[in-house]
């Protein structure tokens, strides 16, 4: 069992939102499968591993605070587990650390940065109540899609504004995040889901919104795109996926969760457990390079038998299940750190 020390007055409902997701479901939700890997610790000699308590970017306000902990893990030579929250996430330097974010470039993230899968209710439970069941291999890829996806002049003015003006903020130190280039991720989008659309050697199951989440209000309305976006992800044997503001893709982690296939456009993504999942037979990694985007998918699925097809879409349930769901990862993320018991 890992024994983890925090400054616990952090831990309460002002900062709930940004407390580390394990101490979340450690202290708050009180979760007995993962007290069976974990325990918080009052005393930090006999801890293993020591956690800021909520993200980075709220962590670093209270300086005092920041500065001690980091201190008593130097002195106690404890490694430090670190989140970093939002978007852009950030890359920190302090020695001995290891940062847990969503997203950022695998060329420039550390070993010692763990990618962290979007935390996702089960579909299965609110939206597809019938369950999981898999779809037979077609002789044309079937690719879905539900989302924001727009193209046009005031589009990308309305996206480079916005990130100019998240650039100053940054620049200000008013947000703490790590550099990235302008991308305008519904005008990209756009692109690439034209091109799927308008090539005949696939079948294309697209429902295009100009706003993000269709731009809704109600609660009814909510639960009516939301019921849209999971039937499509469903219905398809494929969905395309890329990144939004931030270097990671949410719907990914719902197509999985689906037990269907994800089309993931690489933008120098680094996935969860690289190291030691295979992603390439969980998905189609597609690259923006000499050979089309509907080549890549073609080659993929046609270099698979129905039988395969439809153990792909079992593996990737299970993949979800067992790997990428709260409780999981924090589980499989157990067996990496053992050794510091």
């Amino acid at each position: 069992m890992l024994k983890l020390y925090t400054n616990t007055n952090f831990l309460n409902e002002e900062h709930r939102r940004y407390v580390f997701p394990l101490l979340f479901d450690l202290y708050f939700k009180k979760n007995k499968k993962l007290n069976q890997f974990y325990t918080l610790v009052d005393d930090i000699s006999t801890s293993n591993i020591i956690v800021f308590p909520v993200s980075y970017e709220q962590f670093l306000k209270h300086k005092i605070e920041f500065l001690e902990l980091t201190q008593l893990a130097k002195e106690n030579q404890k490694p430090i587990w670190i989140y970093s929250s939002g978007d852009y996430g950030f890359t920190n330097y302090i020695k001995g650390s290891y940062t847990f974010r969503l997203g950022g470039f695998n060329s420039k993230m550390q070993a010692s940065t763990f990618i962290l899968p979007s935390f996702i209710n089960d579909p299965y439970l609110k939206y597809i109540p019938q369950g999981f069941s898999e779809l037979k291999k077609e002789n044309k890829p079937k690719i879905g899609f539900v989302g924001h996806a727009n193209k046009g002049l005031k589009k990308y003015t309305k996206e480079l504004v916005n990130h100019y003006k998240f650039q100053i903020k940054r620049n200000l130190g008013k947000i703490i995040a790590d550099h990235q280039p302008f991308y305008p991720s519904s005008i990209k989008r756009a692109k690439y889901l034209y091109k799927l659309k308008s090539n005949n050697k696939v079948t294309t199951n697209f429902i295009l919104r100009k706003n993000y989440r269709a731009g809704v209000d109600t609660e009814l309305q909510k639960q009516t795109t939301s019921q849209e976006f999971y039937d499509n992800i469903n219905e398809n044997l494929y969905t395309f996926c890329m990144r939004g503001i931030g270097n990671f893709s949410v719907r990914f982690y719902e197509t999985l969760a689906l037990g269907r296939i994800p089309i993931l456009l690489d933008t120098d993504c680094r996935l969860p457990f690289s190291d030691t999942l295979d992603w390439h037979s969980h998905c189609i990694i597609v690259k923006d390079s000499k050979i089309s985007i509907v080549e890549q998918v073609l080659n993929f699925h046609n270099s698979k038998s129905e039988k395969e097809i439809i153990n792909i879409q079992k593996n990737n349930r299970l993949l979800w299940e067992n790997y990428l769901t709260r409780e999981s990862y924090f589980i499989k993320l157990y067996n990496i750190f053992k050794e510091y018991e």
